[in-house]
């Protein structure tokens, strides 16, 4: 078993409250040190409450089940003698009503895009299984009730 620590701070200051009007805004601090500024999504809370160049929720829900997909297949890629180059995925999820009527993020599709170098490259075959077994492997789609697809760009 692992744990994992985050403190996420928001403070009032001298704005009102209870009129609901009251800034999102927070912070995101890890345990190895990185502080991040984070709100509630503008698509949820509008602008000014919320502040779109932070880090929401949903964000972050996305890129931590890329992060997590493509660690694990760097790793596999590596073990089998590949050398990867680049990897670049434009990743999104789609919130909507889930089938109990609750708001969901119900899809997240990741779009890896991959360049490989080296004498040895993949053949579509053994890339659909790096994928895959990425896929099957990750702890945050495996924590997930979410669909995940996978468009692979390469």
């Amino acid at each position: 078993m692992h744990s994992y620590d985050a403190t996420i701070t928001w403070q009032r200051g001298d704005q009102a409250f209870a009129d609901n009007r009251y800034s999102r805004g927070h912070r995101w601090t890890f345990d190895g040190g990185a502080d991040v500024p984070a709100s509630s999504s503008p698509h949820v809370v509008p602008v000014p409450m919320s502040d779109a160049a932070s880090v929401d929720p949903e964000e972050a829900l996305v890129a931590a089940t890329s992060s997590c997909h493509m660690l694990f297949f760097l790793s596999f890629a590596a073990k089998r003698g590949f050398i990867v180059d680049s990897y670049i995925d434009r990743a999104s999820g789609v919130m909507e009503k889930n089938a109990d009527g609750k708001m969901a993020m119900t899809r997240i599709t990741l779009r890896p895009d991959i360049v490989f170098s080296g004498e040895q490259r993949p053949t579509p075959e053994e890339l659909a299984r790096m994928h895959h077994d990425s896929h099957e492997q990750c702890f945050i789609a495996n924590s997930l009730k979410s669909e995940i697809v996978l468009e692979p760009v390469t």
